[in-house]
This record gives structure tokens, sequence and C-alpha cells, in this order.
């Protein structure tokens, strides 16, 4: 439900920042990355509240409010017509992602290493299950009333979420713990957790905002028969969503019974694959094959990626160590769409993919050096 409602905005949201007077590349860089340093930030901190009281509920609930009312502020940003406005509710937005470590913990405290990947898999498709609807009553809703529309639309964005916090403190529950919980320090960590903390805050310094793959594909000026751009761009989204549903559940199960890194690894090389050729791609046909493979990406890393934190953090500091994580991974995110927006006002925009290229090589590099742990736990 959630995914719904934000999947509603994602497809439209680097055109309805870019519409505000006096914007450029650069302030959409340092908007989606402020965006993403403040999901780190509150996943973070939610992680260590809630290994600290035992709750998870709250922080998921509270999440999914956030997320929902911060849509409300965009469209009055958008009246008001001052991009600076954005810029509180996007933390408010982002923040709601502190649901995101506790949800984690959640799903990795109720499985085995035998069906951790696949349980990580079904939350990612799921997720995407409901981004794909949300994009497909975003294409209807413009379709029919056109850009003119947004405001209602982001209104509109704002109902699923809310729905889901409904549901959430209706019917999740809280596991009850005795443990006292003492907090979470490096020392706790081993070498091999921070190797791979390491590499993955490397890989992120290169993931830039998905906002400038859509403003890439509006900047070659495709032509297609029968769809306007923007459409094009709405379903080059839709297509990148789909194939990360369809193919995260997948991946999960490979990473059970493959291995973490080996799926880890397939993720890495299909982002370097989308780097390397997006500067060459010059048809609808190349550009939406590489969306493709952007969507293999985002179906493999996340089921394989969180399985293998939870796996080499210490059980009893799951939620803080899955919040630690993606608040450093998190924070390098606020560096490298900023990062992106000046090399693309700067030196052209094909520099951020080969920077991203170089980083993602030795990313993988050093991801063949972690050692997966399995702690053959039950649930």
């Amino acid at each position: 439900m959630n995914d719904f409602g934000s999947d509603m905005i994602y497809p439209i949201w680097p055109l309805f920042v870019i519409g505000f007077p006096g914007v450029d590349m650069r302030i959409l860089g340092f908007i989606d990355g402020l965006g993403d340093a403040i999901v780190s930030i509150s996943q973070a901190g939610s992680g260590y509240l809630s290994d600290k009281t035992g709750k998870r509920k709250l922080f998921v609930w509270l999440g999914y409010i956030f997320g929902g009312t911060s849509r409300l502020g965009y469209a009055l940003s958008r009246i008001i017509s001052a991009w600076q406005y954005l810029i509180p509710f996007r933390v408010l937005d982002r923040s709601g992602k502190m649901r995101g470590a506790p949800r984690d913990a959640i799903i990795a405290d109720i499985s085995t290493d035998q069906n951790r990947g696949r349980n990580f898999g079904i939350l990612r498709a799921m997720d995407n299950l409901g981004a794909v609807c949300g994009i497909i009553t975003c294409l209807a809703l413009v379709s029919l009333y056109g850009l003119g529309f947004v405001p209602q639309l982001l209104i509109i964005a704002s109902v699923p979420s809310l729905i889901g916090a409904v549901m959430v403190f209706i019917l999740a529950k809280d596991r009850r713990t005795i443990k006292i919980y003492k907090g979470l320090s490096l020392r706790d960590l081993t070498s091999n957790f921070r190797l791979f903390l390491f590499l993955s805050a490397l890989f992120s310094l290169g993931s830039f905002s998905y906002s400038f793959l859509l403003i890439y594909v509006g900047n070659l000026n495709l032509e297609t028969t029968f769809l306007t751009l923007f459409e094009s761009q709405i379903l080059l989204y839709l297509l990148f969503t789909v194939v990360a549903s369809l193919t995260s559940l997948p991946f999960g199960w490979l990473a059970d019974k493959a291995g973490r890194k080996t799926v880890l690894i397939l993720s890495f090389i299909f982002w370097a694959l989308v780097c390397f050729s997006f500067p060459y791609a010059t048809s609808i046909t190349a550009v939406a094959a590489l969306f493709a493979f952007y969507g293999l990406h985002k179906g493999a890393i996340e089921p394989s990626q969180k399985a293998l934190v939870s796996e080499l953090s210490p059980k009893e500091y799951r939620a803080s160590t899955l919040g630690a994580f993606q608040m450093i991974t998190g924070l390098c995110a606020l560096p490298a769409s900023l990062i992106a927006g000046v090399l693309w006002e700067t030196s052209g925009d094909f520099a951020p993919f080969y920077l991203s290229l170089i980083l993602t090589i030795i990313a993988t590099i050093l991801l063949l050096l972690v050692k997966e742990i399995r702690h053959s736990e039950q649930a």
C-alpha cells in the first residue's frame, strides 16, 4: 500500500522538481541526495531504538504516517511555486523510512538461514507490486488530465500510505523480549563485516538517483509513434519496476541456494552494464533494455544485501546493524547525487555514469574478499 502511494510520485518526481523556477540538475541532485541521507539517519536511529526497546511496530507505523502526510506538503509546495519548500517535506518523507530497519529486523527474526533470502525477496516483490500499481495509476491520471493535475495526484498519493498505517496499527504485533540492549559499537562488528560495509559505502557513492536516468532519457529526444516523451519516461520507470518486482523473489531464492555474494555480484554487474551502456544508447529499444537491466539490479541487490547484512551482524543487534548499514550507505547517497549533478552540469551528462562504473568495479573486487556466515538458527 505504501509503495502504491509513493510510486504515483516517483515517475514524475524529476520533472516535478525541475519544473520549479531556478532549478537545475545540481539542485535536483541535492534534494534527492538529501532525501537519501535522511533515510540513512532515520533508519539508524530507529534501528537502535527498536533493539533497545524491543519495539518494531511503532517505527513502522510512524514511517507510513510520515510518508503519507509529506505528499500533502509536496502539493502545497507546488501551489506556492517555491522549490525551497520541498526541503522540509522531503525530510519528512524520507524520515518515514525509519520503518526500514525495524521492518527488516522483523523479517530477519522470523526467518532461518534457509529461507531468509526468499523472505526478503517476498517483501521486495510486494513493495514492487504496489509500485507497479502506483505507476500505472500515475500514467492513467496524467494521460487523462495532464501535468496540471500533479497537485491533486500528490494528494491522492497520500491515501494508500495512510491506509497502510492503519493496517499496521490494527494488525501488526511486537514480539515480547526480556533482553536488555546495551548498544552497538564497532567492536561488536567483525573485520569481515567492516570490509563489506566499506565496499557497500563505496558502491553507494556511485549510486546516484534514478532521477538522472529519467532526465537523461528526456535529453535524448527519442521519438515514439504513439507516446509523448513524458509518457515514455513513465513507461520506462514502469518497466524497471515490473522487472524488479518479478525478479526479487527468484533472486532471493537464488541467494538462499547459490549464496548471497553470488547474487550481490550479479547485481553489481547489472548496474555496471547500465552505467557503461547508457551514454551509447541512441534508440528507445536500447534505453528500454537498459531500464530492464536496472530492474534486474534492484531485484537482485535488496534481498541478497539485506540477508547478508543480517547474517554478518550479531543476532542481538540486528535492527541496529541493519540501521547502521543503511545509515552509512545512505549518507553516501547525498554526495553521490550531488557529485552526479555537478559532473552533469560541468563535464557532461555522461560523466556520472563513468564515475559510478569505476566505483562499482572496485566494490565488486572487494566483495570477492568477504566471507559469508550462516548462523543455522531456527525461527
